[in-house]
């Protein structure tokens, strides 16, 4: 009976026993193999790293290692059917030796690499992994050194889970490794100086005074020369000295290796083309007159000011225009029976106010990247004062609806929300407003067309934007301009009064909702705060219909006119200042109806991946109505909740409801100024796939499925 026992200890325990690494004293290091995951499945890649603990004032060297040096190899001695692949490099030190400059680390690195297992390994085996790794340490002098590695590996019947220390560890790694992101780069050898021009979205308005290129060719440069740097509208240019490979010949016509904005700072594969310098870098002279290809996605400025339009007119029909639509409906109800001139004129006035709208939200994000802000398209609604004023507005046009106070005599002006001057300026402040609250949204072709956009120089990115805004304004405005369609709407009579209070309560539910936005920012303080001031405005606008139907006691319009416009400033400083507190997360924050999940960090995606598990990352706002009925009618859904369990997806949601620079940065990298965006990564690793704006069910559950079978 004890044998039987020890026996089934012995079973259990080498099905849960961790990973198992010997470390090496080499003499100057100390290195180790060490995995992310506590074991391995059948099939399953996973990420394991070599470890070396350095000498203090010795150093090994990166892939390139510079004017002199070695670069650190692992020769694998594996089982059959195992694969390891290639290092993932993090990024290098810069090390003055003399008159040399060499590439490398010190104190304590992890050179992360994927193992893979084949599908015939057998769970409750432990795997016995060797490789010898070679290193040249170096302080003012260089030792050659080695080691015999081991690590023993369980193979486990499913994914194990992450090791408490080195998961973590290594998905730090891998997270501030060098990626690709989206950069467009060209170099030119002019006289004694090659030209290396670098532009895109994640350099506009970056802090580049250090900004260094790491080649991965050893003989692209001379490494020992410095590397001037100059600041272009949208990017860089740094002024390298060549190396022997632009001694002989025409060079070499791709120079690929690593940027970096300053030590500690971020890093960005690239691989640069011989040619003329992208839009918005500096030093290599005009951008090229050829607009083919170029951007992000393969768009050009034709394209994507097609895709802009198309975007503009799908966005008519995104869940975030539905308030508006009220001001749009009673706006064309006031032109029945005939008034076709008036129509027209105000068809033109809701355009402009649309194309205006769009193009000073469209500069005013322009020139806040360019000062080195992380926002987006919808970063109005980042801010808590703007979602709190806005929510009063259309608090005010509800009243206004509801008859409480009067902006204009006849009901043709009626949505106007910010005009007082005839029909025509309140179709214009319509469309401004219209545009202000659908923005946030993000329609199909729109996210493509805005993220190229923004990566361009400013003219081209307000062409684009133009067309976007073109879009939008189109079927009202053609509308305007159609005498068939207004003939067949009723002439103005008594039942307009009816269908204007109607209206009301599309804009009350804008109010609404802008409110729960305002919470989900800046907490339950904020609550408080905004009803009171509702509380004054709606006082005011009683206030303000009194004076124009001269019903209070006394007969005084002029003196209950100022009350009413004192109060409505109050309650509109009432939630423009003071400064509104950080909303505070809570365990409530990271459940949805349907599926748990976690809030999303760059570190954590990568220790998710670094474990073979497949990966849905949502990112969204509140403020995106977009979002919340993706939530509603898809992702809170028992049959996706049910797809995410039997896949073992992990779900990360990247919360953008407030500022923040890295899920703005994840969004620029993937060509998007804005929200929604979902990504689904696969379990055997690549580049994620990209799900559409508009979620069903079915379709994420298909995505879901996909992306847990091997490809």
């Amino acid at each position: 009976m004890r044998f039987l026992a020890g026996v089934l200890f012995a079973l259990v325990f080498s099905g849960l026993a961790a990973a198992q690494a010997q470390p090496v004293n080499t003499g100057h290091l100390t290195a180790e193999l060490v995995s992310s995951a506590q074991g391995i499945a059948p099939g399953q890649t996973i990420h394991v790293a070599l470890r070396q603990q350095i000498q203090k004032g010795w150093h090994t060297y990166w892939k390139n290692p510079g004017d002199s040096g070695e670069a650190t190899r692992l020769d694998w001695s594996l089982p059959a059917g195992w694969t390891a692949g290639d290092f993932v490099w993090p990024t290098p030190h810069r090390m003055p030796i003399g008159p040399l400059v060499n590439y490398g680390y010190k104190d304590e690195v992890l050179l992360p690499l994927t193992l893979t297992a084949p599908a015939s390994a057998r769970p409750g085996e432990t795997v016995m992994l060797k490789g010898k790794a070679s290193f040249l340490v170096c302080e003012e002098i260089c030792i050659p050194e080695s080691a015999d590695l081991t690590l023993a590996l369980p193979v486990v019947a499913q994914a194990a889970a992450a090791d408490p220390k080195w998961g973590p560890a290594i998905g730090r790694t891998l997270a501030a490794a060098p990626k690709p992101a989206g950069l467009s780069a060209a170099f030119r050898k002019e006289g004694a100086a090659l030209k290396l021009a670098v532009a895109g979205a994640p350099l506009k308005g970056a802090d580049v005074a250090d900004a260094y290129f790491f080649p991965f060719s050893g003989t692209a440069i001379d490494h020992a020369q410095p590397q001037a740097v100059e600041r272009g509208p949208e990017g860089l240019t740094l002024t390298l000295a060549p190396g022997v490979d632009f001694q002989a010949g025409a060079g070499p016509q791709s120079l690929p290796g690593v940027l970096t904005l300053g030590e500690g700072g971020p890093a960005y594969e690239l691989t640069a083309a011989a040619g003329p310098a992208p839009a918005g870098a500096a030093g290599l002279g005009p951008p090229p007159a050829k607009a083919s290809g170029g951007g992000a996605g393969g768009l050009n400025l034709a394209t994507a000011a097609l895709f802009g339009l198309l975007g503009g007119l799908i966005l008519n029909l995104m869940p975030c225009v539905f308030p508006v639509l009220a001001m749009k409906a009673a706006s064309l109800a006031g032109h029945g029976g005939g008034a076709h001139a008036q129509a027209r004129r105000q068809g033109l006035a809701f355009g402009a106010g649309v194309l205006a709208t769009f193009l000073v939200l469209a500069g005013g994000l322009i020139a806040l990247q360019a000062a080195g802000a992380a926002v987006g398209w919808g970063f109005q609604l980042q801010s808590p004062p703007v979602v709190a004023a806005l929510a009063l507005l259309m608090l005010a046009i509800a009243l206004n609806l509801s008859g409480v106070f009067e902006v204009a005599g006849s009901l043709q002006n009626v949505g106007s929300g910010l005009a007082a001057r005839g029909g025509t300026a309140g179709a214009f402040f319509t469309g401004a407003l219209a545009v202000v609250v659908a923005a946030p949204c993000t329609a199909p072709f729109m996210g493509a067309a805005i993220g190229w956009a923004l990566g361009q120089s400013a003219v081209v990115a307000l062409t684009v934007f133009a067309a976007l805004g073109v879009g939008f304004a189109a079927p009202f405005v053609a509308i305007a301009f159609a005498p068939a369609l207004l003939d067949r709407l009723p002439a103005p009579g008594p039942w307009m009064d009816v269908f204007r209070k109607a209206l009301a309560f599309p804009m009350y539910a804008a109010a609404a909702w802008l409110v729960w936005v305002l919470t989900q920012q800046a907490g339950a303080d904020a609550l408080a705060r905004i009803l009171g001031a509702a509380i004054i405005l709606a006082l005011a606008a009683w206030l303000a219909g009194a004076a124009q139907r001269r019903a209070l006691v006394g007969g005084r319009p002029l003196a209950q006119g100022l009350a009413a416009a004192a109060l409505a400033a109050v309650a509109v400083g009432a939630v423009v200042w003071p400064r509104y507190a950080e909303a505070t997360s809570t365990a409530a924050e990271s459940r949805t109806a349907g599926a748990a999940y976690e809030p999303y960090t760059p570190e954590r995606l990568a220790a998710l991946r670094a474990e073979g598990r497949p990966v849905f990352v949502n990112y969204t706002a509140a403020w995106c109505v977009s979002c919340q009925v993706n939530e509603r009618v898809a992702l809170s859904t028992k049959g996706v909740a049910e797809a995410l369990s039997r896949n073992g997806v992990a779900y990360l949601k990247a919360d953008w409801t407030k500022k923040d620079a890295v899920i703005a940065a994840d969004l620029a990298r993937f060509g998007r100024a804005g929200v929604p965006l979902y990504l689904v990564y696969g379990a055997d690793g690549g580049e994620p796939a990209i799900l559409p704006a508009l979620l069903t069910e079915g379709l994420v559950v298909r995505a879901l499925d996909a992306a847990a079978k091997p490809s």
